[in-house]
């Protein structure tokens, strides 16, 4: 229960007792988000002009160094590590005089955090610029997460990369996990079209068993055979040639892309084709009702982030299910499987005829996620000699990088828990409440 204390002291109830809890896109919930904890942040504010300078010169001090030179890289982890000469190098550098008292560890850190920004944190695909500020586009959803900041200064070393108004690194008022945040009411449930595989990890960690509701009409969508290219561009041009085709016909088509600026390349590449189109990601949100309601006529060609994956339902309109209804493109695959399969899910629906094709190519970012760089690299170059062969055994590697890319996200769920479960028996110790004494 939410408590509150007065000036005298008092506890004060503002909350009523939990008994039931109904989550919409359940797996979204209570499995993608489950990876990091919801946080109560101090106030925000802008950084002293000491802050700002540390994240300012780290963010120019990272952009002369060479990976596997000056810092090594991992891929798996996400993270940046100085070697010895790019320590060196650092320190050759002049200081501005603000951090003539800031330690060099410190100064380290912050351009270690620098080279992560660089590296794995890109405009219009992990977040936009708005108004002088960062925002941060949630993956599963392709929409803008307002409010939401990186940890760890990791946030403010963005903001600096993009040259906005730093924030102040805020700091936690209070903290819950989402499992233990659920954990409190004693009935839960959720819908979703997509948690069916995730049924073991719902029962172990919400102690919620998961009922396959049958479709109200049978489903008949068809599922084309795979393509699979050497490059992004052999991959888009394959793609074009396709809605070229499906276009001469009258077909609707929607594209899904994992981010704002693969959407806006096929965009242009569209467009140069001279193929009408429209794109939905979080740069055009406020046309998403009027996009998504034309996404099934005639002729329609829809460029698309997941805003147009989950919960939507794009009617097909007069006379397009005798041409074979929506046909779904995946342009590459996601992190989870079941985002994938939220995209197949826009075609097809109440019994109507649809088709999807998936497209991959070997420089997809989910071979680097799943394998790491080195042998990400190899993979690559043995099955360039093989593109000729059967694309969905060349899928099947794809496939299973996404498979090792769900098992590292379900042990940071886990371990999650476990310095959830740590921290909380720690402040029972010192007899203080976990979630509100420890913010004062």
């Amino acid at each position: 229960m939410l408590m509150g204390k007065s000036p005298g002291g008092a506890a004060k109830l503002l909350q009523r007792p939990y008994w039931f809890a109904l989550c919409d896109e359940a797996d979204n919930v209570l499995i993608d988000d489950a990876r990091t904890p919801l946080i109560i942040a101090s106030p925000p504010g802008e950084a002293e002009a000491a802050e700002q300078s540390l994240f300012r010169f780290a963010a120019d001090s990272a952009v002369d160094l060479e990976a596997g030179e000056d810092f090594e890289v991992d891929a798996l982890k996400q993270t940046c590590e100085l070697l010895g000469r790019g320590r060196s190098r650092v320190r050759a550098l002049n200081r501005p005089e603000l951090l003539e008292s800031v330690s060099l560890l410190a100064i380290y850190e912050a351009v270690e955090r620098a080279l992560r920004a660089r590296r794995f944190f890109m405009l219009d695909r992990q977040y936009v610029v708005r108004e002088d500020k960062v925002v941060i586009i949630d993956e599963s959803t392709g929409r803008a997460a307002e409010g939401r900041n990186w940890r760890d200064g990791l946030h403010q070393a963005v903001e600096a990369q993009e040259r906005v108004t730093i924030s102040v690194p805020s700091g936690h008022a209070a903290r819950i996990t989402l499992q233990n945040l659920f954990a409190r009411w004693p009935h839960l449930a959720g819908m979703t079209g997509t948690i069916a595989t995730s049924a073991r990890e719902l029962a172990r960690t919400y102690d919620v068993a998961v009922s396959v509701v049958p479709t109200n009409r049978p489903a008949i969508r068809q599922r084309l055979a795979p393509v699979v290219s050497a490059n992004q561009a052999e991959k888009f041009a394959c793609i074009v040639t396709e809605v070229q085709a499906l276009h001469a016909v009258g077909r609707p088509v929607l594209i899904g892309t994992r981010s704002i600026d693969k959407s806006e390349e096929l965009s242009r590449l569209l467009e140069a084709a001279c193929l009408p189109h429209t794109v939905l990601n979080a740069r055009h949100i406020e046309k998403e009702a009027e996009i998504v309601a034309q996404a099934g006529q005639f002729g329609q060609i829809t460029v698309s982030t997941n805003m147009a994956g989950r919960g939507t339902d794009i009617k097909l309109g007069e006379g397009v299910a005798n041409l074979g209804g929506l046909h779904v493109i995946c342009t590459e695959l996601h992190d989870s499987a079941r985002i994938d399969r939220q995209l197949v899910g826009r075609c097809g629906r109440q019994g109507d005829p649809g088709t999807w094709r998936q497209y991959v190519s070997l420089d997809d970012d989910i071979l680097v996620s799943g394998y790491g760089a080195p042998r990400a690299r190899r993979i690559a170059l043995r099955l360039a000699r093989r593109l000729n062969g059967a694309p969905e055994r060349l899928l099947a590697v794809f496939r299973n990088s996404q498979k090792r890319i769900e098992a590292r996200h379900q042990r940071q769920r886990r371990l999650l828990e476990y310095v959830e479960r740590q921290r909380a028996e720690s402040h029972i110790q010192m007899s203080q409440d976990p979630y509100l004494d420890a913010a004062s």
